[in-house]
């Protein structure tokens, strides 16, 4: 995708077209809550800055397309709270059309929607991706041996495709893992395939503990994928649960980030996202809706961290407000809000300084010096 242009405009255009995606989707779900509980929005702005082009429909929400590409916003009618703003202001409010007079469960409802947005994006992206181009599958194909392994031991090798273990077909390698999972220590017999011929081979998986079990290993690596077509309805599934792996992995790193079990290397910002997106673009549309889906998944957790700012922050408020019975003080908001400002700030330079040790900024200026 993409590949019509100059490779100096494939970056900077696809990442324009991902982030401009997960923007709209994300504030497409605050725009239609705030409708659906009657709030009027009286803005929806994809960028930011000075407008590119901008209208007016008929429920009278100006639609803008802002020159900074790097985010978007929903303006909701009434938002601010009658003791933050002057006479002159709620001189212009619509009774019964502006955020702050709603319900507490309303007005979270209206936050919470813009990331469920990206989730559900997420899910059809990727039930699309499975009815159209399919589902990657792993083969039960040996792709490398480990040394020392159970499966060198055996008499395993690269290129091995393992048909039936013990009797029982494998037609995936997941199927192949979750039987020498469950059989540690246990000899297994195992038919393979290697070139036009077949072989029979028995192998003792080593055993590892994992959380108080005893887990067998066989000491292979995958080593081939097939592309299988789901049907609609198994796609759907298949999206959802897809949808659900990636927020349970990213959520997992995050962790351990948090713990010191992992590094933050991996911590990247716009200009990890734009690199990315113009490498992604190169391998074709499904690749980029992939990736597409990946970053919605993303951008969904992010927006839902208890951070003052972002979506969380705000629905922490709502659940603190509805605790107390009352809103928080102002000031102790502004408090929170500063706190958060300054909390995100600081994750953007730090994923910004990751970004350019990534693109090779400081290798290139430290070969200039040397």
């Amino acid at each position: 995708m993409f590949a019509f242009l100059p490779e100096f405009l494939r970056t900077p255009v696809a990442f324009v077209v991902v982030l401009g995606v997960l923007v709209f989707i994300h504030e497409l779900g605050h725009y239609l809550a705030a409708r659906m509980v009657g709030v009027h929005v009286e803005t929806f702005s994809i960028g930011f800055g000075r407008a590119l082009t901008s209208w007016t429909d008929r429920h009278g929400t100006v639609w803008k397309l802002a020159w900074i590409p790097l985010g978007g916003y929903v303006k909701l009618h009434g938002q601010e709270r009658p003791e933050e703003v002057g006479a002159d202001v709620q001189a212009l409010w619509q009774p019964g059309r502006t955020f702050h007079e709603k319900q507490v469960g309303k007005r979270a409802f209206i936050v919470a929607a813009g990331p469920i947005a990206n989730f559900l994006l997420a899910a059809v992206l990727f039930m699309a991706l499975f009815a159209t181009a399919g589902r990657p599958v792993a083969e039960p194909v040996v792709g490398e041996v480990v040394a020392a392994s159970a499966a060198e031991r055996g008499g395993l090798q690269t290129g091995d495709r393992i048909e039936a273990i013990d009797g029982t077909p494998i037609t995936r390698f997941t199927e192949l893992q979750r039987i020498v999972s469950a059989h540690a220590g246990e000899k297994l017999a195992l038919s393979v395939k290697r070139g036009e011929t077949h072989v029979d081979l028995t192998v003792t998986p080593d055993s590892r503990e994992d959380g108080g079990r005893k887990l067998g290993v066989l000491g292979i690596r995958g080593g081939a994928t097939r592309m299988e077509r789901l049907g609609l309805g198994e796609a759907l599934g298949a999206g959802v649960t897809q949808t659900w792996d990636v927020a349970a992995q990213t959520l997992d790193a995050v962790w351990q980030m948090i713990t010191g079990h992992r590094g933050a290397d991996d911590l990247g910002g716009p200009l990890r996202i734009a690199q990315l997106s113009g490498q992604v673009a190169q391998l074709g549309f499904a690749s980029l809706v992939s990736f597409i889906a990946v970053l919605s998944v993303n951008l969904g957790l992010i927006n839902l961290f208890p951070i003052p700012v972002l979506d969380g922050g705000h629905l922490v408020f709502f659940l603190i407000e509805a605790i107390r019975g009352r809103p928080l003080p102002p000031k102790a908001q502004a408090m929170g809000l500063n706190a958060g400002v300054a909390l995100l700030v600081a994750l953007f330079v730090f994923a910004t300084w990751n970004d350019l040790g990534h693109i090779g900024l400081f290798r290139w200026v430290a070969g200039l010096i040397g």
